[in-house]
């Protein structure tokens, strides 16, 4: 049975008399508090207030007011139309938007109209108005990875939504984020998913950061060959088994000396997905509000979104701010990132981040791909020459690199169509 206030079991004569007590150090503070019943920090609220008002000391609890929930009509129309704008988001089936985000209302009021106003405020006015959904119980699952470094583990996905519903086509969001610090290392929006799409945000991620101790994605056929599964990629061949296959993917990440491992559920992958709702929700939500038709205005809004998460939000599992928990682990020496060592016989990053392939050179030492004829000097025929290709040397302009015997015997550059790059 809950214990009756303070002012219904004391007198204020009797509440005064243990505070003379203490304060003459006739008694200690344990006493005082056992005398009251109250805990420490109410004590000393008491205290104060009673040495400030002396013979206008009362312990009866000043009256509740709601003067904190009075904000200028102004504000309360803005935060209305606010709250209509998230409820036309929802009720649209074309958006993938199920529910209220207040965090984002309230920062879209600041953003907007430069006007301060707290989350909980715009709650009670959502609840007041009709606004509001009860949230979810939540799933907990159990941590599938624990790293105590930064550079220890990457984290990498894809998604594919409909980010915007003036837009036409579906967009891949692709992402990487370290584990240790939550920081998203790469974040770029496409129109279609490719090898080399992935390959790039490799590049793009090591070049900047460092080589990572480990890559983290999940199952999908370009990261990984399964067997029996795989049948309609250009990989599958019914001698091969799981694994046995390397994808380009794969490929990369061994000549930067990465290891690669999959995640075998989506719970498993927790970590990642939690920023991936974040950004989603968000994404989906200003494109939507805003109107946003092209590619180019989509990345610019999910450039600003990266950067909000990265350096000015605290996580919620780490209570730190992305950026800053990196910045400390790489000062402090807790990182296993280090710098990219390109192998001999190998000496440019072009020959790394590349998609490869290898040809017969024919009688007439030339090598065919997909139809196209190319010139492979200093090989003699019917000898095996590796190729890497590096799309987007110049727009629409791949350049294929030839070698022969650990020996770079050609470079030649080469257009998309008649590559047939699927990128």
């Amino acid at each position: 049975m809950a214990q009756p206030q303070l002012h219904k079991r004391l007198s204020k004569e009797q509440a005064t008399l243990i505070f003379e007590q203490y304060l003459s150090r006739e008694i200690g503070l344990d006493s005082a508090l056992d005398n009251l019943s109250i805990k420490r920090a109410r004590f000393f609220r008491l205290l104060k207030r009673y040495r400030e008002q002396l013979d206008d000391f009362t312990i009866i609890p000043p009256e509740k007011t709601n003067q904190h929930r009075r904000i200028g009509e102004k504000l309360e129309n803005i935060i209305l139309a606010e709250l209509k704008k998230e409820k036309a988001l929802i009720d649209n089936k074309d958006i993938a938007v199920s529910n209220y985000n207040y965090s984002s209302v309230r920062d879209d009021i600041v953003k907007k109209y430069q006007v301060n106003v707290s989350v909980p405020t715009i709650i009670n006015r959502a609840q007041d108005y009709g606004f509001y959904q009860p949230r979810p119980a939540k799933k907990i699952y159990d941590r599938e990875v624990i790293t105590n470094f930064t550079g220890e583990l990457i984290q990498h996905d894809s998604s594919h939504h409909l980010w915007s519903p003036f837009m036409t086509v579906k967009l891949y969001l692709i992402t990487s984020l370290d584990d240790y610090s939550r920081f998203l290392l790469y974040a770029d929006l496409l129109e279609a998913e490719s090898s080399w799409a992935h390959i790039s945000s490799i590049e793009s991620t090591i070049l900047k950061y460092g080589c990572p101790l480990k890559y983290y994605p999940d199952q999908h056929s370009i990261f990984r060959y399964v067997k029996d599964r795989d049948k309609v990629t250009p990989w599958y061949t019914a001698r091969k088994f799981t694994d046995e296959v390397a994808t380009q993917f794969k490929q990369v990440l061994k000549d930067c000396g990465v290891e690669l491992i999959y995640a075998l559920s989506p719970q498993a992958k927790g970590k990642v997905e939690r920023p991936y709702r974040w950004l989603q929700d968000r994404l989906v939500r200003t494109c939507a509000k805003e109107g946003v038709k092209e590619l180019k205005d989509v990345r610019s809004i999910l450039k600003d979104l990266v950067y909000q998460y990265n350096y000015k939000w605290v996580h919620s599992t780490t209570k730190e701010i992305p950026a800053i928990r990196l910045e400390r682990a790489i000062q402090e020496g807790k990182t296993l990132f280090r710098p990219l060592t390109i192998k001999p016989p190998y000496q440019s990053s072009k020959d790394i981040f590349a998609l490869r392939d290898s040809r017969i050179v024919n009688p007439y030492r030339k090598i065919s791909i997909q139809n196209f004829e190319l010139t492979v000097p200093g090989v003699p025929p019917r000898n095996s020459v590796d190729l890497r290709i590096v799309p987007h040397v110049k727009k629409d302009v791949a350049e294929v690199r030839m070698w022969f015997k650990d020996q770079l015997v050609s470079s030649q550059l080469v257009r998309h169509e008649d590559l047939r790059l699927n990128l």
